[in-house]
């Protein structure tokens, strides 16, 4: 295709297809629709399935009984709607179930401003689900991010079985960019483990060098069990408290242990900066203008952009942020990622820039931190 104009939600469509989508079920909400709209136009000539449910808790149902069948699958909402996936979401979380999940976040609480972006679901994409355990949350910056980390989710939703979000942004999403599709550097495609015909099919039971288990689709030729309930490996409802153990440690293990394989980001280093200039999502843009700008003064900055939120890539934050005595972050919203910050680099001084009032921060708001810090 080229140099091409589209937006976020179309890139997302288009990186989806490109990933091997063959599903997708959604209901319509601004910011978001023109995913669904995208996917409506670009799956039923390949052969997919493109719904509309009666809500977002049947979209998202939709999907997970699709992706139990081997299909690779896609759900697109915004805030008002995660919070209704919510309860589907631990399902997925609980009995493994690949599906990849676009946020495109507005400014809340409730209805909020349906045309107004921030970033103010990112706790809760986390900690959305009963049990707290950990899931994969993807944050593009711009268009052609849209459609590179939406082929990584469908990836990582495939290796390790488990919802994966993208926290996209009504400003990423619903902006236009020209992309180079065909200079894209683009990863390869995975595919979820299938289980060993020769073996008996123990449904949750992984090997010793596995934290994932082996596939098998339910209505194929083998008995598979799946249940929303706590289960042992052979997906029968459990109330054995080791079994209970051995499987919520291995759900947590599994992706916690693994996140330095998935984490992606940026980085834009300034010889003599003294300050760390942290940020995610549309905010990196005014970031990076900010810090290029003062790059030749007192006050210079250099930046990570961090595109993998959730499990926090603890190791990165860490690596990058120990040569310098100042950290400042900005995101969209009151101090949500900031607390994880704090958390880890303690000792550290941290200054925090956010702002939930539908508008985007500025480059000018944090050229002022930096400088005045």
């Amino acid at each position: 295709m080229g140099l091409t104009l589209m937006e976020g939600n179309e890139a997302i469509g288009w990186g989806a297809m490109a990933a091997g989508c063959n599903f997708f079920a959604g209901y319509p909400i601004t910011p978001a629709t023109t995913i669904y709209n995208t996917m409506l136009k670009l799956l039923p000539p390949k052969g997919g399935v493109c719904l509309q449910g009666e809500d977002e808790i049947a979209s998202i149902g939709f999907c997970l009984g699709a992706a139990m069948s081997g299909m690779k699958t896609m759900t697109a909402t915004s805030g008002p709607g995660i919070s209704l996936y919510s309860e589907q979401i631990s399902f997925a979380i609980g009995s493994e179930i690949p599906i990849v999940i676009v946020d495109v976040q507005r400014l809340g609480p409730s209805t909020g401003s349906a045309t107004k972006g921030a970033d103010g679901d990112i706790q809760f994409l986390q900690w959305g689900n009963s049990g707290g355990l950990p899931v994969i949350v993807l944050s593009p910056v711009d268009v052609k991010d849209c459609y590179v980390l939406t082929m990584q989710a469908f990836n990582l939703a495939e290796k390790y079985r488990c919802p994966v979000f993208l926290a996209a942004n009504k400003e990423v999403s619903m902006t236009r960019e020209t992309i180079d599709l065909d200079g894209l550097d683009l990863p390869q495609i995975v595919g979820r483990r299938t289980a060993d015909a020769d073996h008996p099919f123990i449904p949750f039971g992984v090997k010793e060098d596995q934290w994932v288990p082996d596939f098998l689709p339910i209505g194929g030729q083998r008995l598979v069990r799946q249940t929303s309930s706590t289960h042992g490996t052979d997906g029968y409802i459990t109330t054995d408290p080791g079994q209970i153990a051995r499987m919520q440690e291995r759900l947590d293990a599994k992706l916690k242990k693994s996140v330095s394989a998935f984490t992606y980001y940026e980085e834009y280093r300034v010889p003599g900066a003294d300050t760390l200039v942290i940020v995610y999502g549309v905010t990196a843009r005014a970031a990076m203008a900010a810090v290029k700008k003062i790059q030749q003064s007192n006050s210079k900055a250099s930046l990570l952009i961090l595109k993998t939120l959730w499990p926090v890539p603890e190791q990165l934050i860490l690596e990058k942020a120990a040569p310098y005595k100042r950290v400042v972050m900005a995101e969209m919203n009151l101090g949500q990622y900031v607390r994880e910050l704090q958390r880890l680099l303690t000792g550290k001084k941290i200054d925090f820039l956010g702002q939930m009032n539908g508008e985007l921060i500025r480059p000018g708001q944090i050229q002022e931190v930096i400088q005045n810090g």
